[in-house]
This record gives C-alpha cells, structure tokens and sequence, in this order.
C-alpha cells in the first residue's frame, strides 16, 4: 500500500444528503463524483454543460487532482469529460465541476446523486526550464503524430 495523503473536503451548497467522494473498491485509483443538481437534467447529443459536484477541496503543495471520465457512462452513452483530465491545482478552493458532453446519438439523463465522474489526486513534478539554441538528437527526432505507424 502507498503512502495516504489528506486533503481536506468542505461541502457546498447543495450537496445536502450527498455522499463524500469515495472510491468504490480497494483497488480504485479513482474516487467517484455525483452530479450535485437539483433535479434531472438531459445532456442533448453534442451539448455540454457544467455539473456540480457540491465539494471543494485543499489539495497539499505539491498534488493535484485530476476530474476523469467513467469509462461505463463513456462506453453506453458516449458522456465523457470534455476538457479530459481536468486540473484541479493545490491552491483551488472553489467547488469542484464536471464539464461534461454527450459525444452519444441520443439524449442523456442523469439525476442527483448519479456518478457523473472520477477524481484521482496525484503528485505533480515542478520543472525548471532551460532555454537553448538546439535539443540533443535521438533515434525518434520530430516525428509524432502517427510517425511510427499503426503496426508493430
């Protein structure tokens, strides 16, 4: 088991009853997000809509937490997290939210308390640039973007 690091959870305005972010098995590297509306509400295909999720959090220096899609919701409906993996940084103390989107043919409907995504908090390393005139050469060079092919 890895180490386990607090972060700190205030509820906000409307997330009465609620359940806390949880992760749903002992493996789960991702704690599950309810949708914090008032009633249902249908995602049209092609439209995105901030949802809440009624927490905010304080993540310690050096964390970040990042909103991921459920691969369940994407896979029956094609609703996924627009700007997938959203950032939440160490030093947000806004409520967190889902931008989701129907990317599916057919309307979607969820309601309070539905599990519209995931959040996984993890360690983010801080770089210090150094700007130079050339790069080293490596066998790889520029190519991206398909530039080794579709088979091995």
């Amino acid at each position: 088991m890895t180490d386990v690091v607090s972060v700190r959870i205030a509820r906000q305005p409307g997330s009465d009853g609620l359940p806390l972010p949880a992760f749903a098995t002992s493996g789960s590297a991702g704690m599950d997000l309810c949708a914090a509306v008032e009633s249902e509400e249908t995602l049209e295909p092609g439209e995105r809509r901030l949802v809440p999720t009624g927490f905010a959090i304080q993540l310690p220096e050096g964390f970040e937490a990042q909103v991921r899609p459920r691969s369940g919701l994407a896979l029956r409906h094609g609703v996924t997290v627009a700007n997938a993996p959203g950032t939440v940084d160490s030093d947000y103390r806004g409520e967190i939210k889902v931008i989701l989107i129907n990317l599916g043919q057919e309307a979607y409907t969820f309601a309070r308390g539905e599990r519209i995504a995931q959040l996984v908090v993890a360690p983010v390393s801080r770089v210090e640039l150094l700007e130079v005139k050339e790069l080293g050469e490596t066998q790889r060079g520029a190519g991206g973007f398909g530039h080794t092919g579709q088979s091995s």
